[in-house]
């Protein structure tokens, strides 16, 4: 039988970042703030996190708001139209429909309906993996343009009261358009998981148990059971974490994948302008760069002093706030790497647009 040849997408053979925005909300809540929640001080939040204050949105403001502030932004640098986008890609785990995903909402909000768009749900290394996703997108021929979104409303999914997680967490989003490039601008990435440690970070129970409870507190209502009542309404899934275990993975382990990055890149530590980290911690960022042994030419990025650990968003807002303050490191090698609940992990070297 003779079998037709089939026509395939045209390769295109490298991709870089072309534009970057970024969306912080306006509620900013110190130390101060949070203390009022948990039995703390300023000065312990900052030795153990170093942070100092975290935005996070009001009622109204949702993630796919957040994502558009930052998606819109991306384009108007990137000087596309949402018409031009080939696929949109939302990093996101905070986002509270299972279904539709907040990247078709957001593709309809843009207007680059009918690009194909998709959520992935792999908490702090969402926006890495979002990167690999729309660079193998885009040199497969697939896509001449992509989106990639990280953004978060963690202040949904916390209990201000506990002390393992709570207190880190802000809000925000930020954005990339992945698209063709004359020469290399995002290099091989490396990427994974530890299922062995998932429960490291993780909700406090599933939204079944929030079914079951909620049925039998409302079969008790008539009944006057205000203590099930109450334990209804306590039940609502929240962040929790085992702090020790997350701060030593991440410095042993998330070290060597940076190393792994970089040596797919071809480059060495004195080749790169910025290492751009997850802002999971303060300590374990210093812990990473001490392991590296970056030089003191490298720029770090530190944007976790003043937004939080924002998850999916962190990297993004983090390289938004690095060109802002040092606009001469634009067209240097960036070292990104993400890692967090799942136990998941992704990293890869980039050319800062």
């Amino acid at each position: 039988m003779s079998v037709p040849t089939l026509k395939q997408a045209p390769i295109q053979e490298h991709t870089r970042i072309l534009g970057l925005g970024a969306y912080r909300p306006d509620v900013i809540v110190t130390n101060e703030d949070v203390c009022q929640w948990i039995d703390s001080s300023d000065e312990w939040i900052r030795q153990r996190t170093g942070i100092v204050t975290r935005h996070r949105a009001p009622a109204g403001v949702s993630v796919i708001d957040m994502a558009e502030g930052a998606a819109l932004e991306a384009m108007e640098k990137a000087g596309i139209q949402a018409s031009d986008l080939g696929a949109v890609i939302v990093s996101t785990v905070t986002h509270p429909y299972a279904t539709p995903s907040a990247a078709a909402a957001l593709a309809d909000r843009l207007g680059a309906t009918p690009a194909p768009a998709f959520d992935i749900s792999a908490a702090c290394a969402g926006y890495c993996y979002g990167i690999a996703q729309g660079d193998a997108l885009v040199r497969s021929g697939a896509a001449k343009y992509v989106l990639v979104v990280g953004a978060e409303k963690l202040s949904d999914v916390i209990d201000n009261r506990e002390r393992t997680i709570s207190f880190l967490l802000g809000d925000g989003a930020g954005a990339v358009v992945i698209g063709p490039s004359e020469t290399p601008g995002i290099a091989p990435s490396v990427w994974g998981s530890d299922g062995s440690k998932w429960d490291a970070i993780g909700m406090t129970r599933s939204m079944l148990d929030v079914r079951d409870l909620g049925l039998a507190a409302r079969q008790s209502d008539s009944t006057g059971d205000l203590a099930l009542l109450e334990e209804a309404q306590e039940l609502y899934p929240t962040l929790r974490q085992d702090g020790q275990t997350v701060f030593r993975w991440a410095v042993w382990e998330m070290a060597k994948v940076a190393q792994q990055a970089m040596d797919a890149a071809g480059v060495q530590a004195e080749d790169l302008v910025a290492f751009i980290p997850h802002q999971a911690n303060m300590r374990i960022i210093d812990e990473m760069v001490k392991k590296l042994k970056l030089p003191e030419t490298v720029t770090v990025a530190r944007d976790i002093a003043d937004a939080g650990n924002t998850s999916a968003a962190s990297i993004p807002l983090a390289t938004h706030r690095l060109l802002a303050e040092k606009p001469e490191l634009s067209g240097g090698l960036a070292l990104q790497i993400g890692f967090g609940a799942g136990l998941v992990f992704g990293a890869q070297v980039v050319v800062l647009p």
